[in-house]
C-alpha cells in the first residue's frame, strides 16, 4: 500500500517542494535532514549532523550536502540544488526528479535523457554515519557518477564562511577520505563501496541561502567548503553506498549494512505507522543514560515534554525496556533538579513549577496501558518526597495557600510550559496560581492516597486524605464560575483572569479532578467552541482581544503569538480522553473526524510527522519544530483511545 500519494507533477515546482521536509534520526542524537529535492532551506539542514562531547553534546553540521552528477559522452549533468542571492537557484538538479517514494526509507527517482538513477537515504541506528544508496536502473550508455560533498563544521544554530582557519588537509582511507577542518571536532569519513578515483579540488561555495531561515528572522547566509570529488563507473543495474561518518568503516560491507538497516525500518503505510516511525526518532541513547529528545531540529531533552509525551509514544510497543529507562532517568533528573541539595541550590535551579507533578500523571498513564503493579513500592518514597516538595517549600518561589492551593511565582520568570519571553518579560503572565498547577496537585494527591490504600499505607491516607479534600474544594470556589461556565486560567492574588484557554482542559482530563461531570461537560463545550481546531487546540479564544492568529516571520513577533492564539497539538489528546470518557461510543464520529486533520498532515510541513504547532487561523500551517514528541504522542494516544471506545 501507497500511503504517500504525492503529486509528482508539483515535485520540480520549488514552491511546492522547499516546504516539505525529510528527517531521519538514529538513537544516538544524530539526524539526517533536508526538503524533498534536496536543497536545505535552514540552517538545520545536513546529511549528518551529530551532537560532538567536547561541546556540550550540542549538534554540529558535519556533511551539509551532496551533489551527485550524472556524467555520459563527456556531458555532466548535476543533480544537485542550492540557493543563492538574488532568488538564483544552481545547479538546477530538482528538474530531473520523475518520483519520490516513501516508504520505510526515501527514495527520490532522477531521469536524466535515458539514465534513471534512484536515491535512498538512512542513518545507522547506533553510529554517526549517514548512508546513500544509488542505484543505475537504466541506461544505455556507460556512465560515471560524480560525488561532490558540501562540509560545514559548525553548531545548527550558527552559520560559517570562508576563513584562514579551517584546515584544508584530507588523508586518504579505504575508498575515501577523512578531513577535519576545526579543532576539538571528529573526523568526517567519506567513503563508497567501490573503488572510486578522488579528485582534489577544494573550493568555498560562497552565500548560499537558507530561506527558512530569512523567513525566521535570522541569518541566512553562508559560505560550504568543497575538498574535491569522487568519481565512480556505475553499471546498469548496480548499487553504490556512499557513506559519511565520524569514524572510518570498512567499505566492503557497506551494502549489506545498508540492507540490514532498511530492514529495522517500519513501513509508512498508515498514520499509525508513520507516527510509530516519528516515535521512535526522539529516542536518544547516550553513555547508558536514555533520554527522549524533545523535537528537531533544535531541541534536547525536557522533562515536561517527556512527561507528557513517554507513554503515548510507547504505547503500541512491544519493546517497554526503553520506557522504562527514560523513565528511570527523568526522575533521576527530577530528583537532581527538584528534591537534593540545600535550598540555595534548588533556588537557584527553580523554573517549571509543575514538573515534579507531571510525574504523577504519568505512572497513571503507565498503569492503565501496561498494568504497571505496584506502584507504591516502587516510587511510594519519591510521591512522598515531591508532595512535601510542595506542601512544605524549601525555596522562597512556591507558597500553600492557607485553602491548600498552590502559589507560586518568580520574577520576570514564567513557570509553566507558556514560557515565551519578549524584551525580558512573560508574554503571558501567569505568575500565582495557574489552573493546570493545582490541577496537578489535586490529581497527584489523590493518586497518591490511592495507591496507599492498595499498599495500606495509612498513615500516609491520614495525613493526606483531609488535605485532598480540602484542596478539591478550595479549587472549585477558586477557578469556577458558574454563570461562565468555565475555569479561570490563573489567578494573582484577587485577580482572576477569565480569558478562555487551553490549560482548563488539564482540570477535565485527570483521573482525579475536583469537577463534576457537569462541570468537565461545560468546560470541554467551551474549549470546543472557542479553541478546538483541525489541528489542535488554540491557546486563547479568537473572541479575545489579545488574539493573535498569525505568526510573523520575526522571532519578536512569534514569540508574540506562541501562547496568545497558536494552536498546539499535544493538547488535542487532553481535549479526545476526555470528550470520549463524557460521549463514549457516541464521541467517536466527532474525534474522528478531527484526526483527519493528522492524516493531512503527513503529508505536509516534515513528512510523516507532527510539527511543534500551527498558526491560529485557516489555514492553520504548520510552524517551529519540525517534528515534536509530545504532539506524536497525543495523536497516538488518540488513536488507542479510538480503538478503545469502537
Amino acid at each position: 500500500m501507497v500511503y504517500f500519494q504525492l503529486d509528482k507533477s508539483k515535485l520540480i515546482n520549488l514552491e511546492y517542494s522547499l516546504f516539505r521536509e525529510i528527517l531521519r534520526t538514529n538513537r544516538s542524537g544524530s539526524y539526517a535532514s533536508t526538503t524533498l529535492v534536496g536543497c536545505n532551506t535552514r540552517k538545520y539542514h545536513g546529511l549528518l549532523v551529530c551532537p560532538i562531547e567536547k561541546f556540550n553534546n550540542e549538534r554540529h553540521v558535519l556533511l551539509s550536502n551532496l551533489d551527485v552528477s550524472v556524467i555520459q559522452h563527456d556531458k555532466v549533468f548535476n543533480l544537485g540544488i542550492h540557493k543563492y542571492p538574488g532568488n538564483h537557484y544552481e545547479p538546477k538538479g530538482h528538474k530531473y526528479i520523475r518520483n519520490l517514494e516513501i516508504d520505510s526509507i526515501p527514495k527520490v527517482t532522477y531521469r536524466v535523457g535515458g539514465v534513471v538513477l534512484s536515491y535512498e537515504l538512512l542513518m545507522s541506528e547506533n553510529e554517526e554515519q549517514v548512508l546513500m544508496r544509488y542505484t543505475l536502473e537504466e541506461a544505455h550508455s556507460a556512465t560515471t557518477l560524480r560525488f561532490k560533498p558540501y562540509v560545514a563544521f559548525r553548531s545548527v544554530h550558527q552559520l560559517t564562511r570562508q576563513n584562514l582557519l579551517a584546515n584544508t588537509h584530507f588523508d586518504t582511507i579505504g575508498n575515501g577520505i577523512k578531513l577535519c577542518l576545526y579543532q576539538d571536532f571528529p573526523d568526517l569519513n567519506l567513503q563508497i563501496s567501490k573503488e572510486n578515483e578522488y579528485i582534489p579540488f577544494p573550493n568555498w561555495y560562497r552565500d548560499i541561502e537558507y530561506i527558512k531561515e530569512w523567513e525566521r528572522g535570522y541569518d541566512f547566509q553562508e559560505d560550504l567548503y568543497v575538498p574535491g570529488y569522487f568519481e565512480i563507473p556505475i553499471e546498469k543495474g548496480e548499487s553504490i553506498i556512499f557513506s559519511a561518518s565520524t569514524a572510518p568503516v570498512k567499505t566492503g560491507g557497506l551494502k549489506a549494512k545498508f540492507t540490514r538497516e532498511a530492514k529495522k525500518r517500519i513501513p509508512r503505510d498508515t498514520l499509525l505507522n508513520n507516527l510509530l516511525n516519528a516515535a521512535s526518532q526522539f529516542l536518544l541513547i547516550n553513555k547508558g543514560k536514555t533520554e527522549l529528545v524533545a523535537g528537531y531540529h533544535w531541541y534536547g531533552s525536557r522533562l515536561r515534554d517527556t512527561l507528557v509525551a513517554l507513554p503515548g509514544l510507547f504505547l503500541f510497543q512491544k519493546d517497554l525496556k526503553p520506557f522504562h529507562d527514560v523513565l528511570d532517568t527523568t526522575i533521576a533528573q527530577i530528583e537532581a533538579d527538584y528534591l537534593n541539595g540545600t535550598s540555595e541550590e534548588l533556588a537557584a535551579k527553580f523554573k517549571d513549577v509543575d514538573v515534579p507533578l507531571w510525574l504523577f500523571h504519568t505512572l497513571q498513564e503507565c498503569k492503565t496501558l501496561y498494568d504497571t503493579k505496584n506502584i507504591w513500592a516502587t516510587y511510594g518514597e519519591l510521591l512522598k518526597k515531591i508532595l512535601d516538595y510542595y506542601l512544605n517549600p524549601k525555596i522562597p518561589y512556591i507558597h500553600i495557600q492557607d485553602n491548600g492551593l498552590i502559589d507560586a511565582r518568580k520574577q520576570g520568570v514564567p513557570l509553566t510550559w507558556m514560557n515565551a519571553m519578549v524584551q525580558g518579560n512573560p508574554v503571558v503572565p501567569r505568575a500565582g496560581m495557574p489552573v493546570e498547577l493545582n490541577a496537578l496537585w489535586y490529581n497527584a494527591i489523590c493518586f497518591s492516597i490511592y495507591e496507599a490504600g492498595l499498599a495500606k499505607d495509612n498513615a500516609f491516607i491520614k495525613k493526606w486524605k483531609p488535605i485532598a479534600e480540602k484542596v478539591g474544594d478550595a479549587f472549585i470556589n477558586a477557578y469556577w464560575n458558574d454563570q461562565r461556565g468555565y475555569l479561570a486560567d490563573c489567578i494573582d492574588g484577587h485577580r482572576k483572569d477569565w480569558s478562555i484557554r487551553c490549560n482548563q482542559v488539564f482540570a477535565a482530563a485527570f483521573e482525579f479532578s475536583p469537577l463534576s461531570p457537569e462541570q468537565k461537560k461545560s468546560v470541554i463545550d467551551i474549549v470546543k467552541k472557542e479553541l478546538l481546531t483541525p489541528k489542535g487546540l488554540r491557546t486563547l479564544s479568537p473572541s479575545d482581544a489579545n488574539f493573535r492568529g498569525v505568526i510573523e516571520h520575526e522571532p519578536f513577533s512569534r514569540d508574540l503569538a506562541l501562547h496568545q492564539g497558536c494552536v498546539w497539538p499535544w493538547l488535542f489528546g487532553f481535549f479526545a480522553e476526555t470528550y470520549l470518557g463524557l460521549h463514549k461510543r457516541g464521541g467517536l464520529p466527532f474525534i474522528k473526524g478531527i484526526m483527519e486533520g493528522f492524516d493531512e498532515e503527513m503529508y505536509d510541513h516534515c513528512l510523516g510527522t507532527i510539527p511543534e504547532f500551527f498558526t491560529g487561523t485557516p489555514p492553520h500551517k504548520g510552524k517551529g519544530a519540525v517534528s515534536m514528541a509530545w504532539n506524536v504522542a497525543a495523536i497516538l494516544k488518540v488513536i488507542h483511545l479510538t480503538e478503545k471506545y469502537s
